[in-house]
């Protein structure tokens, strides 16, 4: 990991701008919601003062400008909007361009700022101009109504100082709502042997001149308030400042106010130096709950641990050929260590896919003030879970899919109405597993897709002649070619005839299917099948011939035998009665072009797929093997029927079937015939 610190803010940033950005999301459906009102202020709270402590000094005078005109909406003065979130959403890019590339942002803050003052409280004066001519009529009004003067005493919690806080920033904040008298509290600060360097032992006391500071309070202290001491007096005569009242701050949780009072009073029976190591303790662990970790370790953990595999097998099979038992005990202990390692690799690799859906929210958020259509997004299977290499890849093919849904499937609010749809259009995003697959559906209810109008264009552009016969299905299939498009002018959204045809590649590099189902006036629904992994998997070994192929064990229901009159004829399909359910087999014999006699006792392996299931008929059944999965070579890339190829034990290659081509030919598709090389 970079020992830069900024790339550590900048990973935080991160983080918390994907935060303000799903809150803001939010807020545009439930303006009324109090709490993601807290959640996007603390999320901008949090990048002012990590950005002031590392440096981005700009970054935290925008957001400390845009935090302002945003506590007028946690206050209640100004209501949340369509607008207002359109304009904060700006923002928010604007905050990730100063991060990463301050020069190519320019000076849109300040007419971000302005824009944001008009729709908070209706003025055209940027925020900090704003700001600076309330805190003069604040000034006025107190100068005329009599001064008013507050003593605050804070201790920061001990271990303030290890996370980060820095104590004059704090009292910058507070020195700066009024005319202010500094004092430092030193009482608590034990002798040099007693100290450690990294707790807080400092006090301060401040004697402001304000109206109410309190709630301003609530803002410097918002993330210290567990274990910090605080206490704001009113001083009834500011020339007796030593007679006080106690005002308690009521916006205080009463968790921490609680925890405030046991900080100064040690609990009985507990010794103070007690408290403080088990205080330590506790978030020394909530510390170490998580890492962070970069992506390429991942990556290269993940192919140690595949090269391991391979040794394992090695060793196993060496085993197998040798009398020695404890050979035979080292190799099964190996195997069930490797196999635990491998599953724990394949788990920190895999990641929910909600993390990618969050992110066409905004896309949808975009493309319906840009198209200026009603539109509402739905999801479902956030928690399924895909390797983060599919993750990674996944995003820019369903960002085509969502933008082609959203402008060419869905009708503007008129049409709608008038076929009796409600003027709402909708585009549902959802994700389920299938078998040892994830299907991913991207639909919407549209007009669906014009079948005339792509067989036009497919004439026109030379694809089909005219008295070509195909099903809706296989016309539908032709807006994946290169270059195709119905639009019938160039947009910013389409019409250049990019966009399908890197899907279906994506998809398919990633070895996916993508499938299309339209009904005129309903809608169009686009799904992708995919692995759950592009790395290890378990699998089934099984001979045809002399070759040696692999079988997804994930996707495996059962293995019988093939009885000796099933196989009546030499190609096409057949049926195997299993438990009353006819399943359709096919022979991988005649599929590979296998020459050679068939073995006396055959055995089918029943697999499915999305749903549909097919047997394939093997001459023998070897057992099971951890198969690393290796890319086809482009010489290779696209050979029929195989989705990858693995390396065995003794060192040759064993190809991968891909059952769901195989579970598709079964089920009546025309089979691609091809040798296996």
């Amino acid at each position: 990991m970079s020992n830069d610190p900024t790339d550590t803010f900048r990973q935080e940033a991160a983080e918390l701008l994907e935060q303000l950005e799903q809150g803001l999301l939010d807020l545009g459906q439930t303006p009324e919601d109090s709490d993601l009102v807290n959640s996007v202020f603390r999320a901008l709270h949090t990048i002012k003062g990590s950005g002031a402590m590392f440096g981005f000094t700009e970054v935290a005078e925008f957001v400390h400008n845009f935090e302002t005109a945003f506590d007028r909406v946690r206050k209640g003065v100004a209501p949340v909007s369509p607008a207002l979130v359109t304009i904060a959403l700006a923002a928010k890019d604007h905050i990730h361009g100063l991060i990463h590339d301050p020069v190519s942002v320019g000076d849109a803050g300040d007419t971000l700022l302005a824009d944001l003052a008009i729709v908070v409280d209706g003025g055209v004066v940027p925020v900090a101009e704003a700001v600076g001519e309330a805190a003069a009529a604040m000034t006025t009004a107190a100068s005329r109504d009599g001064v008013v003067r507050w003593r605050i005493r804070f201790f920061l919690p001990s271990d303030a100082l290890v996370h980060g806080t820095n104590p004059v920033l704090l009292l910058g904040e507070i020195t700066a709502l009024g005319k202010a008298e500094v004092t430092l509290i030193a009482d608590r600060v034990p002798t040099l042997e007693e100290m450690d360097p990294e707790r807080s032992y400092l006090g301060w006391q401040i004697d402001l001149e304000h109206d109410d500071p309190r709630p301003a309070l609530d803002d410097v202290f918002l993330f210290l308030m567990d274990g910090m001491e605080l206490s704001c007096e009113k001083l009834e005569d500011t020339r007796a400042a030593q007679t006080a009242v106690a005002v308690p701050l009521p916006a205080l949780p009463a968790t921490a106010a609680q925890e405030g009072a046991e900080a100064t009073a040690p609990v009985a029976g507990r010794a103070p130096a007690d408290t403080e190591r088990a205080d330590a303790k506790q978030a020394s662990g909530a510390a170490a709950s998580s890492l962070r970790v970069p992506a390429e370790r991942l990556d290269e953990l993940m192919d140690r641990v595949g090269e391991l595999v391979i040794a394992q097998a090695r060793l196993t099979q060496l085993a197998a050929l040798s009398a020695d038992s404890s050979l035979k005990s080292v190799a099964e202990e190996l195997e069930r260590l490797s196999s635990g390692l491998r599953d724990t690799t394949m788990g920190i690799r895999m990641v929910p896919i909600g993390s990618l859906f969050s992110r066409f929210r905004r896309l949808i958020h975009d493309l319906s003030n840009d198209l200026g259509k009603d539109i509402e997004f739905l999801t479902s299977g956030e928690e399924t879970e895909l390797d983060k290499t599919m993750i990674e890849r996944l995003a820019d093919p369903l960002v085509h899919l969502i933008r082609n849904s959203v402008d060419h499937g869905l009708e503007s609010a008129d049409k709608r109405l008038a076929s009796g749809k409600p003027a709402r259009g909708t585009v549902r995003l959802g994700a389920v597993y299938a078998g040892a697959e994830v299907t991913i559906s991207v639909t919407d209810d549209g007009a669906g897709l014009n079948t005339a109008r792509i067989r036009q264009k497919a004439e026109e552009n030379g694809l089909i002649t005219p008295d070509t016969r195909l099903t809706d299905s296989e016309l539908h299939q032709l807006i994946f070619a290169p270059g195709f498009s119905t639009a019938k002018e160039v947009t910013a959204l389409s019409g250049r005839g990019v966009g399908m045809d890197v899907v279906k590649k994506t998809i398919e590099g990633l070895r996916g299917k993508i499938h299309l189902t339209s009904t005129p006036g309903k809608g169009t629904t686009i799904t992708l099948r995919l692995p759950l992994t592009l790395a290890i998997i378990e699998g089934m070994l099984v001979r045809v011939g002399t070759g040696r192929y692999a079988i997804p064990l994930s996707a495996v229901e059962e293995c019988v035998e093939l009885p000796a009159t099933a196989l009546t004829a030499s190609r096409g399909r057949n049926f195997l009665d299993i438990r009353g359910s006819l399943v359709p087999f096919i022979s991988l014999r005649d599929v590979f072009g296998t020459s050679g006699e068939r073995d006396p006792f055959q055995k089918v392996v029943i697999v499915s797929s999305g749903g549909g299931r097919v047997g394939l008929v093997v001459d023998q059944i070897i057992g099971n093997t951890q198969a690393v999965i290796k890319q086809l070579s482009k010489l290779h890339a696209d050979l029929p029927n195989f989705s990858g190829a693995t390396i065995l034990g003794d060192g040759t290659v064993a190809l991968i079937l891909d059952t769901a081509r195989l579970v598709d030919a079964g089920q009546g598709t025309d089979l691609q015939q091809g040798k296996a090389a």
